[in-house]
């Protein structure tokens, strides 16, 4: 594949730390994405899936310095509606343009063939800066980096829910369980990154409720005023 005009170039955008390096790889590469693209629960107002609250989001993009699309999907979203959701923001004025986009995977091979295979319908193409990365390598430079997050979504099947609120560093990979991927790729769990190389401030957190639902455990994360 032919490397992308910067200006054609769209990221989605989860808010966590295989997005924030996805754009951190990009940036090295001398490319920068035009807008990133962000599923939004209605309802909940907060990322899909993260449980990260819409203001924090928004401060992210713009602490990035790029524009963010937001779309739009109900709980308990179907996959029919989600791809007619997202079909719609393609077409639209923002992203009709775009030609590729990047995503932060790893090595999900099932996840990847999707978004390809969407991508593709719409006339686009996916784009994958950290493919086939070694999660534990990449992990580390994310820490090394100066990147800081915290947990914000953790599944109890695989992770206990004690981690949700901790933050991304050393010695959580530490004491991170085997079998689980110090990325969280396979969905252990999600992150909100709040500080880091691709951010032109830190973001002021601090961390709300811990709570379960759907068979994940949350923390939410609020909006600190930076007087505090």
């Amino acid at each position: 594949m032919h490397e992308p005009e910067s200006s054609t170039l769209a990221l989605s955008w989860s808010g966590g730390k295989d997005s924030a390096l996805a754009l951190w790889t990009l940036r090295q590469c001398h490319l920068r994405p035009r807008v990133l693209i962000t599923t939004i629960t209605g309802a909940y107002a907060r990322v899909s899936m993260h449980g990260v609250r819409r203001d924090l989001l928004t401060q992210q993009a713009y602490a990035a310095g790029i524009g963010l699309v937001e779309v739009s999907i109900p709980v308990g979203c179907t996959d029919e509606l989600y791809e007619h959701r997202m079909a719609k923001a393609w077409a639209s004025e923002k992203l009709r343009n775009i030609q590729t986009v990047a995503f932060g995977d790893l090595f999900l091979q099932d996840v990847r063939a999707y978004r390809e295979e969407r991508l593709a319908a719409a006339g686009k193409q996916g784009l994958f800066p950290l493919w086939h990365r070694d999660t534990t390598v990449l992990a580390r430079e994310f820490i090394a980096a100066g990147f800081e997050a915290i947990l914000v979504c953790v599944d109890p099947s695989t992770l206990d829910p004690s981690f949700a609120g901790r933050p991304f560093d050393a010695e959580l990979l530490a004491d991170l369980p085997p079998g689980v991927d110090p990325c969280g790729e396979n969905g252990e769990f999600h992150t909100f990154v709040h500080a880091g190389p691709i951010l032109s401030n830190p973001i002021a957190i601090q961390a709300g409720e811990t709570v379960e639902r759907d068979g994940f455990v949350f923390c939410d994360l609020i909006a600190r005023d930076r007087g505090d």
